[in-house]
C-alpha cells in the first residue's frame, strides 16, 4: 500500500509532535540560591545547562548567609550554591542537604578594586595611603568574601587604621555597587566582577594573594527538596562538567579536582 504525499506529510507531523511533547515531559525545573559572587557565571552556566538538556534552573542570587536562614526555614530552593566551604555542610549536619551529594565547584579569587584607572596600584599599597574617601567591604558575617578582605586588612595592619572609612555592603553584588556608582572610591570584590575575557575589564585592581586570607573554596549542594527533582540532579552532575568548568575559569576561578 502507497502512502499518498499528504497522509505521510501529516503523520511525520503526529510524530515531530509526540517527540516534542515527550521532551517537554521530560524537561524539569530546578530553584537555585546561588552566591552572589557568582552571579555572572552561573548565569552562563543555566543557559548552557538548558540548551544540552533541556532542563530549566531558576536562579536567585544573594548573600551566602541569608541564603542559610532562609533554607533552614523552608524556603523552596532544590540545589544550593554557596560562596564558601563551611555553609553547605552546616545545612547537611541540620538535615537539610544531602551529605553525598556536596561538591567544590569553584576556589575563589578576592580583588581590590577601583573603576578609575590608576588609583589602585598593582601590590595595593594605596590600602596604607588612606587616600580614599570609602572602602567597600561586604559583610563578614554573611558573606566570605568579606571575612577575607578583613583578613587581607589584618595582615597588612590595617584594619584598624581603616576601619571609619568603611562601608560595608549586604553581599559581595552590593559592594560592588558600592564601588560601581562611586559611593566608595575602592572596594575588595570577587574577581569574577570585574574580570572579562581573561583581564580586569575597567578600572584598576590588585589581585589579594590567596596566602593573605583563608582560601575561598565554594560548595555545591543538593538540597532534600531537590532529592527527587531530575533537574536538580543534572545540574549537580552538570556543575562538573567540561562546559561547566571552562565557564568557570574564563571568570578567573580555579577548580578543585
Amino acid at each position: 500500500m502507497h502512502l499518498s504525499f499528504q497522509r505521510l506529510t501529516r503523520i511525520l507531523g503526529a510524530l515531530i509532535l509526540t517527540f516534542a511533547s515527550l521532551h517537554t515531559a521530560r524537561a524539569d525545573q530546578v530553584q537555585v540560591a546561588v552566591a552572589a559572587n557568582f552571579t555572572a557565571p552561573m548565569q552562563d552556566i543555566a543557559a548552557l545547562f538548558a540548551k544540552d538538556t533541556g532542563h530549566k534552573a531558576e536562579l536567585s542570587f544573594g548573600s551566602t548567609g541569608k541564603f542559610y536562614a532562609q533554607i533552614t526555614h523552608g524556603a523552596p530552593f532544590d540545589v544550593f550554591l554557596s560562596a564558601d566551604d563551611k555553609t553547605a555542610g552546616r545545612l547537611v549536619s541540620d538535615g537539610k542537604a544531602i551529605g553525598t551529594s556536596l561538591i567544590p565547584y569553584a576556589l575563589g579569587s578576592l580583588v581590590l578594586w577601583s573603576p578609575t584607572e590608576g588609583l589602585v596600584d598593582k601590590d595595593g599599597k594605596v590600602l596604607a595611603t588612606g587616600n580614599f574617601a570609602h572602602l567597600a567591604v561586604a559583610n563578614p558575617k554573611l558573606a566570605p568574601y568579606g571575612a577575607a578582605a578583613l583578613q587581607t586588612l589584618g595582615k597588612l595592619g590595617l584594619a584598624d587604621k581603616l576601619q571609619p572609612k568603611i562601608v560595608m555592603g549586604e553581599n559581595i553584588a552590593q559592594t560592588y555597587q558600592f564601588v560601581h556608582t562611586g559611593n566608595a572610591q575602592l572596594g575588595f570584590v570577587a574577581l569574577s566582577q570585574v574580570m572579562k575575557d581573561g583581564r580586569i575589564a575597567q578600572g584598576s585592581a590588585w589581585r589579594v594573594p590567596a596566602e593573605m586570607h583563608s582560601p575561598i573554596r565554594q560548595d555545591a549542594v543538593l538540597l532534600e527538596r531537590g532529592k527527587d527533582n531530575p533537574a536538580a540532579a543534572a545540574l549537580m552532575q552538570y556543575l562538573k562538567s567540561d562546559a561547566a568548568r571552562a565557564v568557570i575559569q574564563s571568570y578567573g576561578y580555579g577548580i578543585i579536582e
